[in-house]
């Protein structure tokens, strides 16, 4: 069967994907550069991006979120500079910008948060008053208000840096444990790091972890279906409801916001979506948990009603209060 697309005659320059610098951003937007140019028959370079959030040495927070990750990325987009981009999904500020298209979003990677610890060490094992390091405050706010309520003593350290900055930190013994996503270190094919699997129970990922997103220009319509092969129904409805929660709570991408969507499984037919959220104040005192199940949204429209709906009553039962930063 021959394929006439436009994009598999035009065989001459390759296809320019805008990625950051990091090693896991390189890693991701390798796996993403190998599929499309199997979907597409052409070639595709990496064009790096350097961006203000990989430069700058401030905690998120003080910076504007992780949307200080994209900004660079979509410029380039805007003005040509490259064809497509890969963005961790969790990243993405939830509002779409004109001229920009969220072609396709892959099927997720494991989307819990992981502990690598000294010893090899457990969450549950960790000596009284152990020092755990994150950047973010919603893996503060329920770290915190897990131990609490377990009675276990630990102390919570801001940090910043790539993946190998924060695992030094452990093995230098500055700090007894780091906490990761799990879908970063599987990317770098460094999960055998891992000294333990928190549970969604216990921690719930940010929106949209573990997911990637494949943007380009809203004018590359023959791109964006080539893109669009690469979309994983489930994974798209799932984050769009975590990501609509996380908007409809005005929250910023680094608000103590916690959001996990998952297929409800009868015997072998997916029947609900369940989506759990959370907000927090980052010493972990006060927490706003619940959840929502409805059946599996058909379109974007009622993927973001079920996430509307949740923020709702989250927001009626005190959850404003606990997000320090609210997006305006």
């Amino acid at each position: 069967m021959t394929d006439n697309s436009p994009l598999r005659a035009r065989t001459g320059a390759p296809l320019r994907l805008g990625t950051r610098r990091s090693k896991l951003a390189l890693a991701q937007s390798g796996l993403v550069a190998d599929a499309v140019s199997e979907v597409t028959g052409r070639a595709v370079e990496l064009v790096e991006v350097t961006t203000y959030g990989d430069t700058s040495k401030e905690h998120l927070a003080q910076i504007g979120g992780t949307g200080v990750f994209v900004a660079a990325l979509r410029e380039a987009l805007l003005r040509g500079e490259v064809d497509f981009a890969v963005h961790s999904l969790k990243d993405l500020p939830t509002a779409q910008p004109e001229g920009l298209v969220l072609a396709a979003v892959p099927q997720r990677e494991d989307p819990r948060d992981v502990l690598v610890a000294r010893d090899g060490l457990t969450f549950e094992q960790l000596p009284s008053g152990a020092r755990i390091g994150t950047g973010s405050p919603r893996r503060m706010a329920q770290l915190n208000a897990y131990a609490r309520s377990h009675g276990l003593d630990i102390e919570t350290v801001p940090i910043r840096g790539n993946v190998d900055t924060r695992i030094g930190f452990v093995r230098s013994g500055e700090l007894d444990a780091v906490v990761l996503a799990a879908a970063g270190l599987s990317r770098l094919g460094r999960t055998g790091e891992v000294t333990d699997f928190l549970p969604v129970d216990t921690v719930l990922p940010a929106p949209g972890q573990g997911a990637l997103a494949i943007e380009c220009a809203a004018t590359s319509a023959d791109l964006a279906a080539a893109l669009a092969e690469l979309d994983d129904p489930y994974t798209r409805v799932a984050v769009t409801a975590e990501r609509s929660l996380l908007a409809a709570l005005e929250a910023g991408c680094s608000a103590p916001v916690g959001a996990l969507a998952d297929l409800l499984v009868d015997g072998q037919a997916v029947n609900e979506l369940r989506l759990r959220g959370v907000v927090g104040s980052t010493d972990g005192a006060s927490l706003v948990q619940m959840s929502i199940t409805g059946p599996v949204p058909t379109s974007h429209d009622d993927a973001a009603a079920l996430g509307r709906e949740l923020a709702a009553e989250m927001l009626a039962k005190g959850a404003a209060g606990l997000m320090g930063e609210r997006a305006l």
